[in-house]
């Protein structure tokens, strides 16, 4: 399915608002991120000076890391990362700054920084467009479907 396609199809599908109203639920988030993001990379960059990023778990088999705003991954993996969506941090394993697809895991952390999962084997790494994803959740709106009343009659061409 095309990005535009799967992107309208997500769009009929949500009854949610991604700022007023009910939430997406973490199928609808992902498939979102997924409109958004590229093919996948062998691997990615990260910032070893600041040694933090920014992430957005998308249920237990994928999450999203932003290096900038503009710019993030949609990481998915093969099984289920337990604890992502309840986690105060996440680690990150590279070498020398670069994130190497079927290498490199991820693994949750609990806010005092002990470890709530096994290490979670990175599958797939694409690159996320962060502006059109920003743009798409701002065009979604919330739709109610009406029973149409009994005297309505059609109109004139």
């Amino acid at each position: 399915m095309g990005r535009v396609a799967m992107a309208l199809s997500l769009v009929l599908l949500c009854t949610a608002c991604a700022h007023s109203g009910p939430t997406l639920s973490s199928a609808e988030r992902l498939e979102l991120y997924r409109a958004h993001a590229g093919p996948s990379v062998p691997s990615f960059r990260i910032d070893r000076i600041d040694g933090a990023m920014r992430w957005t778990p998308l249920g237990d088999r994928a999450l999203a890391v932003w290096n900038n705003s503009a710019q993030g991954y949609l990481l998915e993996f093969r099984a289920p990362c337990s604890g992502l969506s309840f986690a105060g941090s996440i680690n990150i394993s590279h070498s020398q700054g670069l994130v190497n697809v079927r290498m490199d895991s991820v693994q949750a952390r609990a806010a005092n920084g002990s470890a709530i999962s096994q290490p979670c084997r990175i599958t797939s790494a694409r690159p996320i467009d962060g502006r059109a994803l920003n743009d798409a959740k701002r065009e979604l709106r919330e739709a109610s479907v009406v029973d149409r009343p009994a005297d309505v009659v059609p109109e004139d061409d």
